[in-house]
């Protein structure tokens, strides 16, 4: 569905990923490319001292201006300028990866002997970096259920952050961001939400209450399964200023070509969404009507704890979803080793269709799992599905295939 633009543009959401960032005509002739050309440096360099002075003296002042190439030039702004677009933020700070963007974060709002409380649903190797990095800096973080009464329950006097995302990671729990948020200010904590699922363009954290919205542009901006980049937007002047800082220091930079690619890949943003969410509608009837099917974690299904949520505060959906089935890890692994159009893989947000196993030790600290597996989901295994652009036809057959080999003696 298509959705509205925010703030004072003109333009819808669809509209502006097609304009934003086009090459500017040259003056003398009067052409130019309809894309923004990569545009590579090291070196900037400037027409005067004065000139310098001036860019210097913004840099200073937490402005967008490039000095060196780090910080990049016209393509780097493009995009930066797309995510904000899609965010509703006021600047955005590329990073390497998601991951290097959660960290940037993290690392702009955390100090030694501070806390951050974490939702149990968020991206695994969160807990990874708290494990060899945060608490290595002398910063405490608990883990806990996105639900006010856990989260009051482990608020301590030096709490500064609440960082959640929204689905879910793994089982796509919709989390309330609004009554979380307001919970969170009351507390003068600094949210920050991982919005990797919705990518601006389907969910807005900011919008909903989140300070810091961060993504792994890595999925469905870039579209392709072609780069590795990620991002935090922000739209208060005190945050961004202190995202500024930590992004200098840390010395993150993104490549031209990458940037150039995940532009590329936000023209068709919306229309790749949209596709894949069409098809993992259709993919999700024919799963509910199989018999080893005991649950399908997906925010759109009708069935799912999460819909309501979803229809309240999402503007869409995309092809990402998990299936719990009743088949032993024999016999999931040959049903993964029997379909011929999904790829094993751990990324989404692609062209393609992906399939992986969710790792049981991975659900054993996931309070969602805890608090909807019934006996029998518990005595099955747990498939992670992205529902590419292929014919959902072709899907239906290929998983028919798998899930009979699944079942031969």
């Amino acid at each position: 569905m298509p959705r509205e633009s925010t703030g004072d543009a003109p333009d819808r959401i669809d509209t502006q990923l097609q304009h934003i960032g086009q090459a500017p005509l040259d003056p003398v002739t009067g052409a130019g490319p309809v894309a923004l050309p990569s545009m590579r440096t090291s070196t900037v360099r400037f027409a005067s001292m004065d000139m310098l002075d001036r860019a210097q003296a913004a840099k200073q002042r937490g402005e967008r201006v490039p000095t060196y190439g780090r910080v990049g030039l016209q393509t780097h702004e493009a995009l930066e300028t797309l995510l904000c677009r899609l965010e509703g933020g006021q600047r955005a700070f590329l990073a390497p990866s998601g991951m290097a963007a959660i960290s940037m974060a993290l690392m702009a709002c955390l100090s030694q002997g501070e806390h951050a409380l974490v939702v149990d649903c968020v991206y695994g190797p969160v807990r990874y970096l708290h494990k060899t990095i945060l608490s290595r800096m002398g910063i405490a973080a608990d883990f806990v259920a996105p639900s006010l009464e856990k989260l009051q329950a482990a608020l301590r006097p030096e709490t500064r952050i609440l960082y959640l995302e929204s689905p879910g990671s793994l089982l796509l729990e919709m989390l309330d961001l609004p009554a979380l948020a307001r919970w969170a200010h009351q507390h003068k904590l600094t949210v920050i939400a991982d919005n990797t699922w919705g990518s601006g363009y389907i969910y807005q954290p900011l919008t909903l209450g989140a300070d810091i919205s961060v993504i792994a542009a890595t999925k469905y901006i870039g579209g392709h399964s072609d780069l590795m980049l990620g991002a935090a937007v922000a739209t208060d002047p005190a945050l961004i200023a202190r995202l500024h800082e930590t992004h200098y220091a840390l010395g993150s930079t993104v490549s031209a070509d990458d940037a150039w690619l995940a532009l590329r890949g936000a023209r068709t943003l919306g229309l790749r969404m949209r596709g894949c969410a069409e098809n993992a509608q259709t993919v999700c009837q024919w799963l509910a009507q199989q018999p080893q099917v005991s649950r399908i974690f997906f925010p759109a299904w009708p069935e799912d704890p999460g819909h309501a949520l979803w229809q309240r505060d999402a503007k869409g959906s995309n092809g990402l979803l998990a299936v719990a089935v009743d088949f032993t890890t024999p016999q999931t692994r040959r049903l993964i080793d029997h379909l011929r159009l999904f790829s094993i893989g751990y990324s989404w947000g692609g062209y393609e269709s992906l399939v992986t196993q969710v790792e049981p030790s991975a659900l054993a600290s996931h309070h969602y799992w805890g608090a909807n597996a019934t006996p029998r989901m518990q005595a099955g295994t747990v498939l992670r599905l992205h529902i590419g652009l292929e014919d959902p036809v072709d899907l239906i057959a290929d998983l028919d295939e798998a899930f009979k080999a699944a079942a031969q003696p």
